[in-house]
């Protein structure tokens, strides 16, 4: 559905007016609230189908069979006439063999290393996942793109600014689709959030206030011990978790950030906070174990958190999880959190000026009790506030106040899709882009992806330097 319809059946746009600036933030405002009326929980934007248009299935090759990589394979089980996995790639043999076993990949098409994939020099599918480790995504994305792949290419780009600009400048090059998985622009929530502020329901966006709560847990797990844990080896945080979050808000508003200043850094993961008669890792009889709210014991084997990292295979009982914790390959995720080799900050601030001046104050913070983002749009004639699964809005003219307050986890189709209905709805914007060779089908060109993760850089550079930093895209 292009935009123009989508704004028509939703009641933000009237019919025979064009989409060129002509229908003012009043009268946008109006026939928004027409539509959905004055009482709460009354906004009712449609929510499009998971299943794509295309004549034809895409063929696909995963690159990296971890997490991720089944995320997005999953959208061949659910819709098999839309896409086809015909090749899988990881270094791990257990995983290889999963995925290529689910799928009924061929023999000849199960590859280790992913210079495999490639070795041939012939394009072997339509396109390509990869779904590697950050520091594995700039390589086999410049050779897919040079070999006439599309690309479906998990964030970060890569793990510096000049690797990222190359990547757009390979996409240009050979004319190819990239789409990067900024999953929250397809969220049905996000997605709800940007048109209402595009009808003109707040008037003018002025500035935003952001916040992602990481929850205490996931960041023991994933970057104090797990393999987000270097910013060297990997990325800084705010690209290896937030720049989903720089990239929303350059989404909502829609003009180019300028500029950028950032504070923050490692508090409290560090091995001075120790405390007393702590040993190397949690299975080693610590003392304060059964006190303490980053035990990898409580986190694993109690709450049964972040378990799809030890390749369980189903058993997810104590002695297995146990099992896991003390064998080599897996035995950083024992590790007490005071004795890691990380340097990730864990709390992050930073404020970006846009152009017209409007602002963003975003804040990524370790020390939460859940996960679920939350964001302040401040407009001049209205207000915004959503927690993640709701918002509400509110009109200073009329004082009424509308919700957007969709269950997602409730409709078929969206059950356990991830990030909110936006993996699998990623997942088919990207299919239909392949099938029909057309890139606006994405949310989001590889141009504007890449500017946001400039944005990351720039943050970053930021934060150590003390100074504020200019955007240059």
């Amino acid at each position: 559905m292009k935009r123009r319809d989508f704004l028509r059946s939703a009641g933000l746009l009237a019919a025979g007016t064009a989409l060129s600036g002509q229908t003012s933030s009043a009268k946008a405002f109006m026939e928004f609230s027409e539509n959905t009326g004055n009482d709460l929980n009354s906004i009712n934007l449609p929510i499009r189908s998971l299943r794509a248009d295309v004549d034809k299935p895409v063929s696909v090759i995963i690159i990296g069979a971890g997490s991720r990589g089944k995320t997005y394979s999953k959208y061949a089980d659910l819709f098999p006439e839309a896409m086809k996995i015909v090749g899988v790639s990881d270094i791990l043999d257990h995983r290889l063999k999963f995925l290529s076993d689910k799928h009924g990949v061929a023999p000849e098409m199960r590859f280790g290393h992913f210079r495999e994939v490639f070795a041939s020099g012939r394009k072997l599918a339509d396109a390509v996942v990869i779904a590697t480790p950050d520091d594995r995504h700039f390589e086999p994305c410049m050779k897919a793109l040079e070999l006439g792949y599309d690309v479906l290419l998990e964030k970060p780009c890569a793990q510096t600014e000049k690797e990222c600009r190359a990547i757009l400048a390979q996409a240009k090059k050979f004319g190819r689709i990239v789409a990067v998985c900024h999953v929250l622009r397809y969220a049905p929530y996000f997605i709800a959030m940007r048109e209402v502020l595009r009808s003109g329901a707040i008037g003018d966006i002025v500035s935003i206030q952001h916040m992602e709560p990481i929850q205490y847990a996931h960041m023991a797990h994933s970057y104090v011990r797990g393999n987000w844990r270097s910013s060297k080896e990997t990325t800084p945080i705010i690209l290896a978790k937030s720049c989903h979050d720089l990239d929303m808000l350059r989404w909502l508003i829609d003009k180019p950030c300028k500029s950028i200043v950032a504070d923050g850094g490692l508090h409290l993961f560090k091995k001075e906070n120790a405390p007393e008669g702590a040993p190397l890792k949690c299975t080693d009889g610590c003392p304060h174990e059964a006190t303490c709210p980053y035990s990898a014991i409580d986190i694993y084997t109690r709450k049964k958190a972040h378990l799809y990292v030890f390749d369980l295979n189903g058993k997810n009982d104590v002695d297995s999880i146990m099992a896991k914790l003390k064998d080599p390959a897996y035995d950083n995720y024992a590790r007490c959190v005071y004795h890691c080799d990380n340097d990730q900050p864990d709390h992050y601030v930073s404020e970006m000026v846009f152009e017209d001046g409007v602002t963003a104050a975003f804040s990524m913070e370790a020390f939460s009790p859940r996960g679920g983002r939350k964001t302040r749009i401040m407009g001049t004639t209205g207000y915004l506030e959503g927690d993640g699964s709701k918002f509400t809005v509110t009109d200073f003219r009329t004082r009424k106040q509308q919700v957007w307050d969709k269950k997602i986890s409730d409709i078929p189709e969206y059950k356990d899709a991830g990030h909110g209905g936006g993996d699998l709805a990623l997942a088919r914007d990207f299919v239909e882009a392949v099938a029909h060779q057309d890139p606006s089908r994405l949310s989001s060109t590889i141009d504007v992806s890449i500017e946001s993760h400039v944005m990351g850089f720039a943050a970053e550079r930021s934060r150590k330097s003390g100074k504020k930093e200019k955007v240059k895209v």
